[in-house]
């Protein structure tokens, strides 16, 4: 299964026009097999399509679980063009319920190209409701968009590897390496 998350960037230093890490880890159960990284733009429109990069370079995969569908402020994955590019479920995962009124007015007030990078929450939210999980009963919930996969077959294959805090090993991981590495290189 592949985790994936982005790095730091400073969206003030750049301008809207930095770089930041968009990392996959590749694990089997709990163990990790390999980690890919590429450079994103920040607010660009090329994260899905470097996803799409790492996923061919990593091979079949089995679930790719992404922590969000922004990364590198608003640059978007598309979750359905993922999974309908590589015929494996996709699972988004975040802490917070995502409020897809509140990104569209963050977008329409910042971009000129709203319209674009909203279609994809539109496609997923036709797709999958967000479901609200608890992996583990001491913890708070997460929520989910699942793409390809039932919610209760992710839902226990996400249990299965979610072992510290309430988000899986392999996006919490992949968060870890990307904020290290993004802010190692100072982007």
């Amino acid at each position: 299964m592949l985790g994936v998350e982005d790095g730091s960037f400073s969206s003030y230093k750049f301008q809207r026009k930095g770089k930041t890490i968009l990392c996959g880890v590749l694990t089997k159960g709990l163990k990790i097999e390999e980690i890919a990284l590429r450079l994103i733009d920040v607010d660009g429109l090329d994260a899905t399509e470097k996803l799409l990069d790492i996923a061919e370079h990593l091979g079949l995969l089995d679930m790719i679980i992404l922590g969000g569908v922004t990364f590198g402020g608003f640059n978007v994955i598309d979750p359905v063009v993922v999974h309908e590019a590589l015929k494996t479920p996709v699972v988004v995962v975040t802490a917070e319920r995502p409020d897809n009124e509140a990104v569209l007015n963050a977008l329409k007030k910042h971009f000129e190209d709203w319209e674009i990078r909203y279609k994809v929450f539109e496609r997923l939210a036709s797709i999958s409701p967000i479901y609200e999980a608890k992996l583990h009963p001491k913890e708070n919930p997460i929520f989910l968009e699942v793409v390809g996969i039932e919610f209760e077959k992710a839902f226990e294959i996400l249990r299965r590897v979610t072992i510290r805090g309430r988000i899986p090993e392999p996006v919490r991981i992949a968060n870890r390496i990307a904020k290290a590495v993004s802010r190692a290189l100072l982007l």
